[in-house]
């Protein structure tokens, strides 16, 4: 197989997790995408490059933007990871917000994520809190998928499972 790089940005650890069992199964190292360097990653064939979903933004998709110009050549495939289920409508989205331009036609790829508001900073954990106080004033009957799985997550709860990796696996090989 071509020389392939995982790279990842992960706050709280589940794009971490997703990024170590694409670098196992490939037999190939994961870099967080800070400390990636431009000449390191242009050493590879290959990308593979995930990141945690915030504010329908991905995270370190910035390395890939700013850098593509010297990596256009490469075969590329984004991964997102977040908390809310797969919904086909919501992977189109982040792929608008994120993958314009000469990105558009790079393969996306969503894996489901973690929530531990014991983990995460004052910041996010209010953020979250108003969110589920949001949905819990809603008829459960017409709730989004992302706010029946925030009340239903309660204060934490892991989504990830190593399966998810296989969309990603799948492009690679195609």
């Amino acid at each position: 197989m071509d020389r392939v790089i995982v790279l990842y940005s992960s706050k709280y650890g589940a794009t971490r997790k997703y990024a170590r069992w694409l670098a196992e199964e490939l037999e190939c190292r994961a870099v967080e995408t800070k400390k990636a360097s431009l000449e390191q990653v242009r050493e590879h064939d290959t990308i593979i490059l995930g990141g945690g979903v915030y504010a329908s933004g991905i995270a370190g998709i910035r390395f890939l933007k700013r850098n593509y110009p010297h990596l256009r050549e490469k075969k590329i495939i984004v991964f997102a990871v977040g908390a809310s289920p797969h919904e086909e409508y919501a992977i189109s989205a982040l792929r608008e917000r994120n993958l314009k331009g000469p990105l558009s036609g790079l393969p996306l790829c969503y894996c489901r994520g973690a929530l531990d508001e014991g983990a995460m900073t004052w910041l996010d954990r209010t953020l979250c809190k108003m969110l589920k106080k949001m949905a819990a004033k809603k008829d459960p009957a017409i709730y989004e998928p992302w706010e029946r799985a925030l009340v239903e997550a309660g204060p934490s709860h892991d989504w990830t499972e190593r399966e998810q990796i296989q969309p990603i696996l799948d492009h690679l090989r195609a």
